[in-house]
């Protein structure tokens, strides 16, 4: 630890992770101040995408034949706004503060066949609508069934594209636009100032079919359906609008302003309450308080298991006892010699070193509020960034682990620490993008994006591997802290009883970290793919250092039980008993699409499972590198702590 090389690299580490505090700060922090609004102040609402989470595939809001500006223009989107599918764009609502409006005429369209039938196939799939108005997404109020004033009103994001059901007596299901919007803007005033702020913004939406007199004057004409003049409102109408083809729809929108006691600090609190805390919160104590206990009794058995093995072993005094003693202390002159494919598992553990620092960090960002859900991209933004600075502590790892091992490609090493991981979530990522390309979908990354991505791969992570790595190799090799000397000759192994099997302890081992996480992975996956928020990052870093405690427990438990049957090959297998869990996790998202999802096309079952097998990869990394280094410190600590000649 004297040596120079470690203060650079702790330095280096610094410097690139307040580098990326300094990016993630850019890329989410402007716009995120309050603006302060005069009466009749100029409020322009833009559009997002099209939603469903029937088919998690966006789609942009101009994909359809709503009513389109003269200019469309869009908006500076981050990376990570991007890789979601987000297309902020103008649209024709543009409202004035505290300025309510009724039946205002939007435009007037004429559907051909194709455009019909793009409007029944978004409204089968349950598309969504998603709009913003400083910074807030559009929700839509649902009440609840029951009659209880007290219980809160929960929210829709985005509003439906349309409905489908039967109509006047019908028993042919149709399809219905909701071409009309009432807007309820929500604003917090300053009573000195008389400024305002947006605290809400929700929709109710109606589908009506519009009637007018005499010749079309666009946004003068006055309809018989919706005339603000004769109280006629279309909340009254009882002829929705049907999506035919040749038929006129004429889009119209109400909007009403709401004082509000809501301050503007507190304006997210109901779309972030969109689920049910208690159960989310009972159910993930639970979890813990579980895994906790039984943490805590692996814990107290092993210590006084080894207590009870280490006074043993050095009470023994003459060599004759020592030869007829059996256990891990026989496998001394073995237990440190270097395993099959050294060299991948050096990889294997550099990635997972760069994932841990990477969610550290990010985790570290979420709790100061730098990620909140406000920042649209920014998790993502900050995740990719992140990890790319990340590439030092991968390429040191790596290279570090190899040199114990004895070995002098630490440049093979590094690149394949550098490209095997991403590389391979590369491919099939870009495989899974030319699938959303051929659906048209706006999720489809563009290629000005792909090469960014690129670019941030072999720009910034791919040389920090490579910096990281010669400071690693150059460091004193690991095997000159070893307390024990390794043998020429190996030791056999002896015949193994049926539950000290590989696949056996390996497959065991991962059971109780896949138990520390599958509560909150729940939340997780309902946060990505049925679109909503995830906020409690607290909550969630409390669960990671569970699952972090637990890897470790559960493999040097397997270990000490492997070492005590006289097998020493320890190396890999302390990787894969805690990487295992990836299995149960990959098992239990399949679990989950079939039970909690309900997408019907194959594209978007593809995707489902592309980008779950891209998770289950990095979680394997992960708990697996968290379970070789309390193994490989746990044998470093037995075996220096017993007398051996």
């Amino acid at each position: 630890m004297a040596t120079r090389e470690v203060p650079l690299l702790l330095l280096l580490v610094v410097v690139m992770v307040l580098a990326g505090a300094g990016a993630a700060r850019g890329f989410y922090l402007p716009g995120v101040a309050p603006r302060d609004f005069r009466k009749k102040d100029q409020l322009a609402v833009k559009v997002n995408q099209l939603s469903s989470i029937k088919t998690q595939l966006p789609y942009s809001y101009y994909s359809l034949p709503f009513c389109r500006p003269a200019t469309i223009v869009d908006s500076a989107e981050n990376l990570g706004e991007v890789l979601r599918g987000d297309r902020i764009e103008n649209s024709l609502y543009v409202f004035e503060m505290r300025e309510p409006r009724l039946c205002q005429i939007v435009c007037k369209t004429a559907l051909t066949h194709q455009e019909a039938k793009d409007f029944r196939e978004k409204i089968d799939d349950e598309y969504r609508i998603n709009m913003i108005l400083d910074n807030l997404p559009l929700v839509v109020p649902i009440r609840s069934l029951l009659d209880d004033h007290d219980a809160p009103t929960s929210y829709q994001l985005g509003v439906h594209v349309g409905i489908k059901g039967q109509y006047a007596g019908s028993n042919e299901e149709k399809h219905f636009i909701y071409n009309h919007l009432s807007f309820l803007v929500k604003y917090h005033r300053d009573e000195n100032t008389d400024l305002a702020r947006i605290v809400g913004f929700e929709v109710k939406p109606f589908s009506t079919k519009h009637e007018y007199d005499g010749e079309w004057k666009e946004n003068e004409t006055r309809l018989k359906t919706c005339d603000p003049h004769s109280r006629r409102l279309v909340v009254d109408s009882d002829s929705p609008q049907e999506v035919e083809a040749g038929k006129e729809i004429i889009f119209t929108y109400d909007v009403n302003f709401e004082e509000s006691d809501i301050k503007w600090a507190s304006r997210w609190d109901s779309y972030l309450l969109m689920t049910d805390d208690q159960i989310h919160w009972f159910s993930i104590v639970n979890s813990l308080m579980i895994v906790l206990f039984l943490s805590g009794m692996l814990a107290m058995i092993m210590l006084r298991t080894l207590y009870r093995d280490i006074s043993k072993y050095n009470q023994l005094e003459t060599q004759e006892e020592a030869q007829e003693e059996t256990g891990w202390k026989l496998v001394h002159g073995d237990v440190f010699r270097p395993p099959a494919r050294a060299g991948t598992l050096c990889v294997f553990v550099g990635t997972g070193v760069q994932f841990l620092g990477m969610l550290l960090v990010t985790l570290l960002f979420a709790i100061l509020g730098l990620l909140s859900p406000s920042n649209r991209g920014g998790l993502m933004t900050a995740m990719l960034l992140v990890w790319a600075f990340m590439g030092v502590l991968a390429g040191y790892a790596a290279a570090r682990l190899y040199r114990g091992f004895r070995g002098s490609e630490w440049k093979a090493v590094a690149m394949r620490t550098a490209l095997a991981f991403p590389g391979a979530a590369f491919a099939v990522f870009f495989v899974l993008n030319a699938l959303i390309w051929g659906e048209r979908s706006s999720g489809a990354v563009p290629f000005t994006t792909m090469t960014a991505l690129v670019l941030l791969w072999f720009g910034i992570s791919v040389p920090l591997v490579f910096v990281g790595s010669y400071l690693g190799f150059k460091r004193p090799a690991a095997t000159e802290d070893y307390p024990v000397r390794t043998n020429k000759i190996p030791r056999p192994i002896p015949e193994q009883p049926w539950y000290m099997n590989p696949a056996m302890s390996v497959l065991i081992g991962g059971i109780l970290p896949f138990g520390a996480v599958f509560i909150e992975l729940f939340f997780i996956l309902t946060s990505i793919w049925l679109h909503q928020f995830y906020y409690i990052f607290g909550f969630l870093f409390l669960v990671f250092a569970i699952l972090v405690v637990t890897c470790a427990e559960i493999a040097v438990v397997l270990c000490y039980f492997q070492l005590c049957s006289e097998d020493y090959e320890w190396w890999w297998r302390s990787y894969l008993t805690a990487g295992s869990s990836a299995l149960y996790l990959f098992l239990y998202a399949a679990f989950y699409f079939f039970t909690k999802l309900d997408i019907t096309k194959v594209v978007s079952g593809v995707l489902y499972f592309g980008y779950m097998l891209i998770a289950s990869a990095a979680f394997f990394v992960l708990t697996g590198t968290i379970g070789f280094y309390a193994c490989f410190w746990f044998t470093r600590l037995i075996y220096s702590s017993v007398k051996i000649d």
